[in-house]
């Protein structure tokens, strides 16, 4: 399962769709409820959305990264392409890919096939 964080309801719905379109289970997730689902579930890859109005993108995806139960996730980040600030920091932070929403959108097929794939990472009961 591929959980999405994911406030942008056009966007999300986008996702769900080409998901649904695909046969890939998704799971949207709130962001302060993601590191607990992710723990809680075998999950192959998060995708989450950097601009989320938290403004806490990065600290999340630090977070996730820093736990033993979720540090092997992948985690894609996207946002617009003029943030080089915020790319970097959630490079630095640990995001496994970040791509311009613009990129996010003409892969996402592609994206979500290759995310499905990960090995998904057993977490229930660490």
């Amino acid at each position: 399962m591929i959980i999405v964080v994911v406030e942008d309801l056009l966007f999300l719905s986008k996702i769900q769709q080409t998901a649904q379109m695909l046969g890939i289970p998704i799971e949207t997730v709130d962001a302060a409820n993601v590191e607990e689902r992710a723990r809680a579930t075998s999950v192959s890859a998060l995708i989450v959305d950097l601009n989320h109005r938290s403004g806490g993108a990065a600290e999340l995806v630090r977070a996730l990264k820093s736990h033993s139960a979720t540090r092997g996730i992948p985690i894609v980040g996207f946002l617009s392409h003029v943030q080089e600030e915020l790319a970097a920091a959630a490079r630095a932070a640990g995001c496994d890919r970040v791509l311009a929403r613009s990129a996010m959108t003409q892969q996402l097929p592609e994206l979500l096939k290759a995310l499905e794939h990960q090995e998904p990472t057993a977490t229930k009961g660490t």
